[in-house]
């Protein structure tokens, strides 16, 4: 398998193969969780440090570990990150660790993660693993905050409220209402989050087909080829 350039995995994990966007992976926790932006970044920072640390670990191991014992091998070095991260938010950000609750230990079961590590850690060199890792979680993590934002700002009329949770007391202050009476519960309940869900993939797809209309409107005309046909048999 060749190794792709870091542009090419920054590109592919940002945006052209999105987890969430794209292959509509790790949609449980990405639904359940992005009710607000605290909630939403919380969420995104674990599956981060899962995603680095497990495509660097399989991406060292990968010649050690071959035949039936990969996919169980993965899944213990990605239980493992999942522990350590589960152990970081509940001695530091207690209370965000209480609201998130089961789907930061879920994040074992996130096919984008266990994905990544089969299907691109596994057949790559460190540099390219942890910048496939990085991206991707950026990538998932960018449209798991959007999303929070989105309900958050729609459904609550407010943005960054309760970031003390993740952040300290210095972010207390850091919440705004943008519209105090506003309360629309349909954006906070499950069915609000598939329904912001649908109009960010349909946003993507728009911009998606702009620029694959520019980049064909940028080049240049070709001429029209001539090809000669051959006839056989008589003609009357």
């Amino acid at each position: 398998m060749t190794t792709p350039s870091l542009g090419e995995v920054s590109r592919h994990g940002l945006w052209s193969n999105n987890p969430a966007l794209v292959q509509l992976l790790g949609l449980c926790p990405l639904l359940a969780v992005s009710s607000s932006v605290v909630n939403a970044l919380g969420l995104a920072l674990a599956t981060l440090l899962v995603l680095l640390g497990s495509n660097v670990a399989v991406s060292l191991i990968r010649h050690q570990v071959t035949g039936t014992l990969r996919l169980p091998a993965f899944v213990m070095i990605i239980a493992a990150f999942v522990t350590c991260a589960e152990l970081l938010m509940a001695a530091y950000t207690f209370e965000l660790y209480r609201i998130l609750g089961i789907f930061i230990p879920l994040i074992v079961t996130n096919c984008a993660i266990l994905g990544r590590a089969e299907a691109f850690a596994s057949k790559q060199p460190l540099l390219p693993s942890a910048t496939d890792g990085l991206m991707t979680g950026l990538g998932f993590g960018a449209v798991l905050i959007l999303l929070g934002g989105l309900r958050e700002l729609f459904g609550q009329g407010t943005l960054f409220a309760g970031m003390d949770l993740l952040l300290g007391p210095a972010a207390a202050g850091w919440g705004i209402t943008v519209f105090p009476d506003l309360d629309f519960l349909f954006l906070v309940l499950p069915p609000g989050a598939f329904f912001a869900t649908g109009l960010l993939i349909a946003l993507k797809n728009v911009i998606d087909d702009r620029l694959e209309r520019r980049r064909l409107a940028r080049q240049p005309d070709r001429p029209r080829e001539h090809r000669r046909v051959r006839v056989t048999g008589t003609i009357r």
